[in-house]
């Protein structure tokens, strides 16, 4: 496998974990907590991030690909697939392509259809197309307080402990040669056109899908969660996450591994 790190915990059914630009396996830190005693978990770093190298092609339909590589390097099929932010759109790309890994779906907070990305992460995008997000992101990494005026501190409810994310985060991205040019063109290879793209085969998946979604994001509305239902005919229900933030799958873990059990039993 090209430079793709990974966590594999646990035994039992799989559950593949995707998270989103600018965070890492580590995000499913407190899901895979919970559940490690019932499941193997993995969780990939994507191209870029945590403890995988940066590649050629960072545009999502890529990203899909690389969490191919894994499922194939591992052998993995019949897989339980969870993803948020980024994430979101890696899995909705990868169900289309390769439905025959998938058990079940699970879609959290994530860029959908033509939300991709969000109208409130823009800012973000264009300072990395002008190539002044790398320089601006490393002062985070010796003033970790700073992380809050950052896209995080809208993504979370409240960060505790904001040099733990910082480590978790963003000092890998940094750590790699030329890892904060790479971080910048993997923001701008995130385009709305790949996911346009797939509304067609998304109107005929029929995987089991659960829709979990915080309503107090202000990137992802609760109005795509309703998209994604209205469009793919393997969801199964829509559960709402009062107030929860994009990142609630880590700061809220105990509330989504519930709905996660029940889906996965009923599926079974």
């Amino acid at each position: 496998m090209d430079g793709i790190s990974y966590v594999d915990v646990g035994q039992g059914p799989v559950a593949l974990f995707v998270h989103g630009v600018g965070t890492s396996s580590y995000l499913w830190r407190n899901v895979i907590a919970e559940l490690r005693g019932e499941r193997r978990c993995v969780a990939i770093d994507l191209p870029s991030h945590g403890g995988s190298a940066p590649r050629d092609d960072l545009s999502i339909p890529a990203l899909a690909e690389a969490v191919e590589e894994l499922c194939e390097e591992l052998g993995l099929s019949e897989v339980d697939l969870v993803a948020n932010d980024t994430g979101g759109a890696v899995a909705q790309v990868f169900a289309v392509r390769h439905r025959h890994r998938l058990r079940t779906l699970t879609l959290t907070n994530c860029d959908v259809h033509t939300n991709t990305p969000p109208e409130a992460f823009k800012p973000t995008v264009e300072l990395a197309a002008r190539g002044e997000l790398a320089e601006l992101t490393a002062a985070v990494l010796d003033q970790p307080e700073l992380l809050a005026k950052t896209a995080f501190g809208d993504g979370y409810e409240r960060i505790d402990d904001p040099a733990a994310l910082v480590d978790a985060y963003l000092r890998p991205v940094f750590a790699k040669p030329d890892g904060g040019r790479a971080f910048e063109r993997l923001l701008t290879s995130i385009d709305a056109k790949d996911m346009i793209a797939i509304e067609p085969q998304l109107t005929v998946l029929t995987v089991p899908t659960l829709v979990v979604w915080g309503t107090g994001d202000v990137f992802f509305d609760v109005s795509w969660a309703r998209w994604l239902r209205d469009t793919i005919p393997g969801v199964r229900e829509i559960v709402e996450i009062e107030g929860g933030r994009l990142f609630f799958p880590d700061e809220r873990a105990a509330e989504l591994v519930p709905h996660l059990r029940r889906f996965w039993a009923q599926e079974s």
